[in-house]
């Protein structure tokens, strides 16, 4: 695998990994990087200048094998294995996660949910309890824990994700509307819905 990968490249994985999940459930086996690029809107010069920054992969004449290709992006990305995520408030964002079926189907399985609010300490989302978030530490000493989702107020997010930190959790999804910080030792994806929204109402703009 090459040493350096642009965080380009790194944000399209997803993409070729469902594109390729795709083609399999379609009973297509075997693609062209010109046919994977129509697909997803990328010139073919482009889907092998990505695939080729982690590898030699296809042959020439041939293309890709689609499981091989969609197997070897998934072991890239670490979705081959099981992680086991927490929730750090049981808002609405929260909940939504909690209860997307989508994510146990590619191995992230959130194990419990916290709040401390005492009216949702107690009830239930899904298949989860919420637990009072004072609780952490213990439940954190007694569990592997791999990926903490913070769906926080900004102005406590910051604290909370030192504490997971130093109770040893080493992933952050972040959707507190603050940009974290963590040690190099700890991977970080800050979520901003908004800006999201600003991206499309840029983009509608120069459409009129």
């Amino acid at each position: 695998m090459a040493g350096y990968v642009s965080e380009a490249v790194i944000k399209r994985l997803p993409a070729y990994y469902r594109h390729l999940k795709e083609l399999e459930q379609e009973g297509i086996m075997q693609i062209s990087s010109q046919g994977l690029g129509e697909r997803m809107g990328f010139t073919a010069s482009q889907i092998r200048q990505d695939i080729n920054s982690f590898g030699g992969f296809g042959r020439q004449g041939y293309g890709y094998h689609v499981t091989d290709l969609r197997m070897h992006i998934g072991h890239i990305m670490g979705v081959d294995q099981k992680h086991r995520m927490i929730i750090v408030g049981s808002g609405n964002i929260g909940t939504a996660v909690a209860l997307a079926d989508s994510f146990p189907r590619n191995g992230f399985e959130t194990v419990a949910l916290f709040d401390n609010s005492e009216r949702k300490i107690g009830s239930r989302i899904g298949e989860l309890i919420v637990q009072d978030a004072a609780g952490l530490k213990r439940y954190l000493d007694e569990n592997t824990v791999d990926i903490a989702v913070l769906a926080l107020p900004a102005n406590c997010a910051q604290e909370v994700a030192n504490q997971l930190y130093a109770y040893g959790v080493r992933g952050f999804w972040n959707f507190a509307p603050v940009d974290l910080k963590v040690p190099a030792d700890a991977a970080l994806v800050n979520v901003h819905l908004d800006e999201g929204l600003q991206v499309l109402s840029y983009r509608m703009q120069q459409t009129r």
